[in-house]
């Protein structure tokens, strides 16, 4: 049995009901076999892929508050502090039901290798809780944050973990954590990113996860001999990266046709009405359905099934799993050519071998929707610096960002003999740095 099997097997016997973890750790694994096959001894020497694949600490706990009704309520909060080999743990929190260890142990682990690709020190953790801020009011909210921070306080810091926002986490959530943590603590740093403007915020945090996606897109088109100019593009989700997605395909001279929320998907094919969409779900908070009330002539579908959507490019913003076999089928026999991942791991393994033997461009979440992270660490260094940089400047940083990924992921393919396959590249790239700095650390981590 080799190395690589022996360690997914571990993964799999020490950590039971977790499928999420499992499917982000095979896939890794897979991709790294020639890697370690190259260097096998001493990475058996090191225990490396034994601790690569166990978090440095995962912290679960209570998080008591009072609703509008004076009912007491209780969620569950965590904070997986995955691999600290490279800089202080960095990655999102997530508010919404569907959040367990399993899921979070994923993004934990995924994040690990996103981080690495930025070339930014940062290692990788990832938090949150099954708190649902949809329907509540502004002072629930605010409420479940205070809570919530007041225990997640202890374990973080600027130069130890530093969380972000994520599916269910905007500026309004962060606004609330952070106030907690300094009226806890008394500081006033960048402990906290996707903080506000007024308050230690970067210009293009908020597009930036959106924007860097359309960044790696076009740079992989390019290395295909193609152009975004001019192409058709559906994008999955409404919310904060697909939005943000909409409009630098706009810029960029490509038409967005659809976009999907947990209700149904929108068919627009004039092109996405983008100040409708933010009307809709940035300020009313509400349904896709009402997008017909602002463009009458576009098409609302109850349900599941924008993949149907004839287009030359899909792009998945929405969460993990969403894309299966049968979707991808579909897009490539309605002459889909290329499709990029702005969520965490949303194509099913099946769907990405699926697309990979069909000669499909794609490019795996964890290089693809690298931008906010990358964004997160331009605002921790403007923090550091008490430097607030412009528009332009962080923007044209993050493109660099996104362009030297690409050329990470595309170099690493290349070197293994996969051309093309991004997959491997992006692993292989994320891996090889992240593992130079445990080895030379010592088992320390």
């Amino acid at each position: 049995m080799s190395y690589t099997d022996e360690i997914y097997e571990r993964v799999v016997s020490k950590n039971p009901n977790e499928p999420e973890f499992h499917q982000a750790v095979k896939e890794v694994l897979d991709s790294l076999s020639d890697v370690i096959n190259e260097n096998e001894a001493l990475y058996r020497k090191e225990g490396l892929l034994e601790r690569l694949t166990e978090p440095e600490r995962i912290i679960s706990f209570k998080v008591p508050w009072v609703d509008d009704k004076g009912a007491v309520q209780i969620n569950r909060g965590y904070r997986v502090q995955f691999n600290s080999a490279i800089g202080p743990y960095k990655g999102g929190l997530r508010f919404h039901p569907s959040v367990n260890q399993s899921i979070l142990k994923f993004l934990g682990f995924e994040q690990v290798f996103k981080n690495s690709l930025t070339g930014l020190p940062i290692g990788g953790g990832k938090g949150g809780s099954d708190f649902d801020p949809k329907g509540k009011s502004d002072r629930e909210v605010m409420a479940f944050c205070q809570s919530f921070m007041t225990e997640l306080y202890k374990y973080i810091g600027a130069d130890e973990d530093v969380p972000a926002g994520d599916i269910g986490v905007g500026g309004r959530e962060i606004g609330y954590l952070y106030g907690q943590y300094k009226r806890i603590t008394g500081l006033y740093e960048g402990v906290l990113t996707g903080k506000g403007l007024t308050f230690g915020g970067s210009l293009v945090r908020t597009q930036a996860t959106g924007y860097g996606l359309v960044y790696i897109l076009d740079e992989m088109l390019k290395g295909a001999g193609k152009e975004l100019a001019g192409k058709t593009v559906v994008v999955t989700g409404a919310g904060n990266v697909a939005i943000y997605t909409v409009e630098k395909l706009y810029q960029l001279g490509a038409k967005p046709v659809a976009m999907c929320d947990s209700t149904g998907y929108i068919y627009d094919e004039n092109g996405i009405d983008l100040a409708a969409v933010k009307e809709i779900k940035e300020v009313k908070r509400a349904r896709l359905s009402e997008y017909t009330s602002y463009v009458p002539t576009a098409v609302y579908t109850e349900g599941r099934g924008i993949w149907n959507i004839k287009c030359d490019i899909y792009l998945p913003c929405a969460t993990q799993n969403e894309l299966d076999l049968d979707a991808v089928k579909t897009l490539v026999a309605n002459g889909c050519f290329a499709v990029a991942e702005g969520a965490n791991m949303p194509t099913t393994r099946e769907a990405t071998e699926y697309l990979k033997e069909q000669g499909i461009l794609f490019m795996p979440g964890k290089a693809a929707n690298a931008g906010g992270v990358a964004t997160s660490a331009l605002e921790m260094s403007q923090n550091s610096a008490r430097l607030s940089w412009s528009f332009d400047e962080v923007d044209e940083k993050l493109k660099g960002i996104m362009k030297g990924i690409y050329q990470k992921v595309d170099d690493a393919a290349r070197r293994y003999g996969h051309e093309g396959d991004f997959v491997a590249g992006a692993n292989i790239a994320g891996f090889e740095k992240v593992a130079a700095a445990m080895i030379a650390q010592g088992i320390a981590l």
